[in-house]
């Protein structure tokens, strides 16, 4: 199939000819309307219980589509989207809610929907044929399939109409396709099944012996193309849309931490510092309920995408916490503090678990009609002068309000690029978005920085009260373990660096609740959904992928980092076992996404990329390296050196693809500092010591504890590292630090001050 051939007939469809043909379709039995549900109703996805009342007939990706598409030789219309996505409710509204769109989709072809989150392992297949079509990507991805499920044409969002030009219809595409096909069933197939041949030969590595080891050079290239990449005003590593990308962070902040004296590290720790604080001020940040969106439409962070992802608030919270440790600027603490209350509140389950999303539609209010970008976020003029009217404080000329709009960028008519609101969505109002500091401000209007933050604080809880009355935006309140461990990872981090035990103990309850419900015979499950009465629902009980296992494996070394306790660290092991029994190529090296079996599953695919979520084989390296020295396995370490040698032409050429895995061979390559603490477990001693370690940014850190407990009732690292008993405390009040590194280890300090000076040392970096 020669797809430019397609898309010129395509596009000479006239609209003309396409009213002819819907109205000469007849209904097929058995297809539904709009008053009736459809397959998806069963479903626990809350993305396609969305699509469940569409009079289209869809389908849960499954042997039910599959086998229906043999029997009556039709092709599949794959979907493909998430339950937060604003395109991918653009897409259902206009053409899914059609019923005459509807109609042609249930004449011509089996119709499937997939949740992206639930089902990686089908967006990945198809998602490398689109991004290989077009050379993009992204969701709503729409793809046509052969009964043996074999891509021959997609794209992602399609209009109704023929409002964009270059981009055909929607109703054109089904039925152009759908004539091609009665046409040329042959044809179609051989191009199938050629472009399977191509997928799979493209989607292969290297073979195992045929690269070497990375050295250095990645390392200093990463770094060179982020500076390139970097913008200087505010920030970020793209002009617009802007992205977070904390992957970028953390290598900065990585490689800052092992080589404070290198200018480069400096001018790299100063990028990251830029951008976090400027981010910190955009509209990105939701200055009124707290968290993240998703990205920004413009340069300056202002104008976000709205939608709230649970992977972006669990990542950034590592990169402001970063921040404060490398800056000591409060600030920076207090973003991190503000992220985790979001999360807290707005995305936990009774139970324990972390939900996957909030929408970036919403409706304006109870009695509107239809979901608009941002609503819940948003404010006028008028609204925040009524409601900000009274004075900043007695006897002040000035009111909240006029504090608060020189503060936040409130303006009469709005503050929103016109250019940056295509639908005009956003005519007339205000996203909130900080120009200067609260100190600047207060000076604007005489006010002591104390004065001046207080009443910002107290006009933002005035504006919170209100919001929480507006209709709330869609909630996808699927837990994800992927997801879940990310955040647990960031919560137990936050409790450790910030010394506020709550954040423990969410980490641990989260921890709890992935042990409890996705954890069965030894494996996880992929996700789980909450039911009514704050009650747990498995679904369809769908088999955990390798992010599911990194991540935990990673969830589980912070909870030990944190507590100390070794049953995390005993579970970390179990769990990375069982990760290479399902998912490392044993003929290629390197970790699948997902485990062999699945017949419907064309590619088994090894991610290659950073994005928005880490890639599973970046976030395994760096937890191998870490592994390896704690339990004293060196098989670990192998199986990271054969990850960076598979991707190490990648990690040589373009690094920036790869910074979470870059930043994993930085630590690699730099000797693990161990920090013995000889005490016993829970004492004023011990955590006073412990602060002091959590108070470092010591990304190569091997944290020990020798107590004085008999060595069978902690056997755990005690038979991987003899020598530990060797600095058992001498008295139960006394706490004794070692600082180690290539096998030589400092004096034992005694004192957080001491402790600091040591860690400090160039010998101890």
């Amino acid at each position: 199939m020669n797809f430019n051939v397609l898309s010129r007939w395509v596009s000479r469809v006239s609209q003309q000819q396409f009213q002819r043909v819907m109205a000469s379709s007849s209904d097929r039995e058995g297809a539904v309307t709009a008053a009736r549900l459809n397959r998806l109703a069963s479903e626990k996805s809350p993305y396609l219980l969305q699509h469940a009342t569409n009079p289209v007939d869809w389908y849960p990706w499954g042997e039910e589509a599959f086998e229906l598409a043999r029997r009556e030789d039709r092709l599949i219309f794959l979907s493909v989207g998430y339950s937060t996505c604003h395109w991918c409710h653009v897409m259902e509204r206009e053409s899914f809610e059609n019923p005459e769109i509807a109609k042609l989709m249930n004449t011509n072809f089996v119709n499937v929907k997939v949740d992206r989150e639930e089902r990686p392992d089908v967006d990945k297949v198809y998602m490398t044929f689109v991004t290989s079509l077009s050379g993009g990507g992204g969701w709503p991805m729409s793809v046509w399939l052969t009964p043996e499920l074999k891509p021959i044409y997609g794209g992602t969002y399609f209009p109704p109409n023929n409002r964009y030009f270059g981009r055909p219809s929607f109703p054109q595409l089904l039925e152009s396709i759908a004539s091609q096909w009665r046409d040329d069933q042959v044809k179609f197939k051989e191009s199938g099944s050629k472009i399977m041949e191509v997928l799979d030969r493209t989607s292969r590595l290297p073979a195992p012996g045929t690269e070497e080891l990375p050295g250095e050079e990645p390392i200093a290239r990463c770094l060179a193309q982020l500076t390139r990449a970097f913008e200087s005003e505010y920030g970020g590593f793209s002009e617009a849309p802007k992205f977070p990308q904390p992957s970028n962070f953390n290598f900065l902040f990585t490689h800052y931490a092992l080589n404070p004296h290198l200018e480069d590290a400096k001018q790299g720790l100063a990028m990251a510092l830029h951008t976090l604080s400027m981010m910190a001020r955009g509209g990105i940040h939701d200055h009124v309920a707290q968290g993240f969106a998703r990205y920004s439409t413009d340069k300056r962070w202002h104008v976000p995408h709205f939608e709230k992802m649970l992977y972006d608030q669990a990542q950034l919270i590592h990169s402001f916490l970063d921040a404060f440790i490398v800056s000591g600027q409060s600030r920076h603490s207090q973003v991190a503090r503000d992220i985790l209350s979001y999360v807290m509140r707005d995305l936990s389950h009774p139970s324990g678990g972390f939900y996957s999303a909030e929408d970036a539609d919403s409706l304006p209010t109870p009695d509107a009609k239809e979901k608009r970008e941002g609503a819940f976020c948003v404010w006028t003029w008028d609204e925040v002068s009524a409601l900000l009217g009274m004075p900043v404080k007695e006897g002040h000329t000035n009111t909240l309000a006029d504090v608060f709009c020189h503060h936040y960028s409130v303006a009469e008519g709005g503050n929103v690029d016109p250019y940056q609101d295509p639908h005009d969505e956003l005519k007339n109002q205000n996203v909130l978005m900080e120009h200067c500091t609260v100190e600047e401000t207060g000076q604007e209007f005489c006010l002591e920085e104390a004065e001046c933050a207080e009443a910002l604080a107290k006009a933002r809880q005035i504006l919170y009260e209100v919001r929480a009355k507006r209709p709330r935006p869609h909630l996808d309140d699927k837990m994800l373990t992927a997801w879940n461990g990310m955040m647990i990872t960031a919560m137990a981090r936050a409790g450790a660096v910030l010394g506020d035990d709550q954040y423990t103990q969410r980490a641990l309850e989260a921890a709890e609740f992935i042990k409890t419900h996705l954890y069965r015979d030894g494996k996880l499950l992929r996700a789980a959904y909450a039911a009514e009465g704050g009650d747990v629902s498995l679904g369809s009980q769908i088999d955990g992928f390798v992010d599911d296992y990194a991540w935990v494996v990673r969830a589980c070394l912070a909870l030990y980092e944190t507590t100390l306790d070794t049953a995390w660290l005993s579970l970390a092991e179990e769990l990375q076992d069982r990760q290479d029994e399902l998912f490392w190529d044993p003929d290629g090296t390197g970790y699948y996404l997902n485990r062999p079996g699945d017949s419907s599953i064309l590619l088994r695919i090894k991610e290659d990329q950073d994005g928005a979520e880490p890639s599973a084989n970046s976030v395994s390296a760096g937890n191998l390296v870490r592994l390896s020295p704690l339990l004293g396995r060196s098989d670990m370490l192998s199986k990271a050196e054969a990850i960076f040698k598979l991707f190490a032409d990648r990690l040589n050429k373009i690094p920036v693809a790869l910074p979470e895995m870059t930043t994993a061979l930085l630590l690699h390559r730099r000797p693990p500092t161990q920090i013995i603490v000889a005490g016993k477990c829970g004492s004023e001693a011990v955590n006073k010591m412990l602060e002091t370690v959590h108070s470092e940014l010591i990304p190569n850190k091997v944290l020990m504890l020798a107590d004085d407990l008999p060595e069978d009732e902690h056997p755990f690292l005690y038979t991987r590292h003899s020598s530990l008993a060797k600095y058992r405390p001498k008295s139960a009040e006394e706490c004794l630090v070692y600082v180690c590194q290539n096998f030589r280890c400092t004096l034992p300090v005694n004192k957080p001050d001491l402790l600091r000076d040591t860690l400090k040392s160039p010998a101890s970096n």
